[in-house]
């Protein structure tokens, strides 16, 4: 990774962090916000736009009938339902949702703009093409026999729908490919807290 350089109304360095479903990825970016890292969740600020009264919640009604609840929310798993394997619906999503998730993002780059490092944590980042915003990227990843385990233990969740998750997602090891640095979730608690505290002190050059 080359040194980034300073620029204004943004952190110093910014890292992009992502992993496919499974992975680890939350519990990750959790060891980050424990050592006083401010982080960006995307998927939490998706939340926010699908609560009732948010940015995102009306017009996804408009544009997908049956998707709303009766209080005016977006049921995600009807929403998941109704774009499930229809390329142009969830194409039309993305449309509306991306650029208001972008907008989040700017501003928590603003809010934090005097701190040395802040995290991303966009799920999509290389799909998405988020990556470009980003200073260097972080892949949380693990076997795949540990990833179907974890993810097939989620209430709910069935074979077809993580097949159908993972066919959205780019392969583990092309994001492996593409990463700075990359953990292995698979090896337990506290080894991923110490190479998170090691990269802490690496990107601030407090280390």
């Amino acid at each position: 990774m080359n040194k980034p350089k300073a620029r204004r109304n943004r952190p110093r360095v910014v890292l992009g962090l992502t992993g496919s479903i499974g992975m680890g990825k939350s519990a990750t970016a959790a060891l980050f916000v424990k050592h006083d890292v401010p982080v960006h969740d995307a998927d939490a600020a998706v939340h926010r736009l699908y609560n009732a009264g948010g940015a995102a919640a009306e017009a996804i009604g408009q544009a997908f009938p049956g998707s709303l609840r009766p209080d005016g929310s977006v049921d995600r798993d009807r929403l998941r339902q109704i774009v499930l394997d229809q390329p142009e619906k969830l194409q039309r999503l993305e449309a509306l949702i991306h650029p208001l998730v972008a907008e989040e993002s700017r501003t928590f780059l603003a809010r934090y703009a005097e701190v040395p490092l802040v995290v991303l944590d966009i799920p999509l980042l290389f799909e998405t093409g988020a990556e470009r915003h980003c200073d260097a990227v972080f892949v949380v990843s693990a076997p795949p026999e540990v990833q179907r385990a974890r993810v097939l233990a989620r209430p709910g969740m069935t074979e077809a729908a993580f097949d159908a998750i993972l066919g959205k997602q780019m392969p583990d090891a092309e994001k492996r490919a593409r990463a700075d640095f990359v953990i292995d979730t698979s090896l337990g608690f506290a080894r991923a807290e110490a190479e998170v505290v090691a990269l802490i002190a690496r990107l601030t050059d407090s280390g």
